[in-house]
């Protein structure tokens, strides 16, 4: 097999689906240890990883998967590569598929990319490269983008803490500077009950005294934008004070 690589730190970014589940790869290699070494690296990106030994393997587990990128070998023993990715985009069309080739096939190259494979590595190689590669190919499908540290997600809503975007689902959401500061204080606490007192403190910074329900005022402001027409996120519990959690 060549030299392997097991150095894939997770870097100051990571991958996520506009409703905030983890990105789904398929593994297809009839070298159990090479695949069971890929899915580890791969799992350790955060993302959901399922593997294959062979052609009818790997159908079988796109049906019941769905995954968005599917790493795979162009030699199986029960049928060739080639003919896998035909049946894969079948099913699947857009999926992005990284072929894993011998370094000197390149017939192989040539095959598997005028089949429509979308890139690949030659062995030997390092599973960086592979991780590398498969983010290229998600984040250009557009299954996923890269959430950087400075991002909070609760369920399919995110929170730029750098560049001040919100998104729900995919779709930006316009919020004032007041709502942004309890948006962002509820979605560093998530399930946490916050109360009124708490809010008040962390968001407008001092006691507003008999003021108290501008925060009921800016959390029904929250509610149109963040909940309207969606499973809500944002809940009171009465007397206590609100949290946010993912939809139902």
């Amino acid at each position: 097999m060549g030299s392997m690589t097991v150095t894939s730190p997770r870097g100051r970014t990571e991958m996520i689906k506009p409703d905030g589940s983890p990105v789904r790869v398929l593994v297809v290699d009839d070298e159990a240890s090479l695949a069971e070494l890929m899915s580890m690296t791969l799992r350790y990106e955060g993302w959901d990883v399922r593997s294959a030994g062979d052609g009818a393997g790997a159908l079988r587990s796109a049906r019941e998967f769905r995954p968005d990128a599917v790493v795979l070998d162009v030699k199986l023993p029960d049928m060739d590569g080639i003919a896998v990715l035909g049946r894969l985009r079948a099913e699947l069309p857009q999926v992005p598929v990284l072929f894993l080739m011998a370094g000197d096939a390149v017939e192989d190259r040539i095959a598997g990319l005028t089949a429509g494979g979308d890139d690949y590595v030659t062995k030997p190689f390092g599973l960086e490269e592979v991780v590398a590669r498969l983010r290229g190919l998600i984040r250009r499908s557009g299954t996923a983008a890269v959430r950087s540290e400075s991002a909070l997600a609760v369920g399919d809503l995110t929170l730029d803490e750098d560049s001040h975007e919100v998104s729900r689902g995919g779709e930006s959401i316009h919020l004032t500077a007041t709502e942004f500061e309890l948006l962002r204080f509820l979605m560093r606490n998530p399930r946490r009950v916050l109360s009124k007192a708490q809010i008040l403190d962390r968001v407008w910074s001092y006691d507003f005294g008999g003021q108290a329900n501008v925060v009921e005022l800016y959390i029904s402001y929250l509610r149109r934008k963040i909940d309207a027409g969606r499973s809500p996120m944002i809940h009171t519990r009465r007397g206590a004070g609100y949290l946010i959690k993912p939809g139902e």
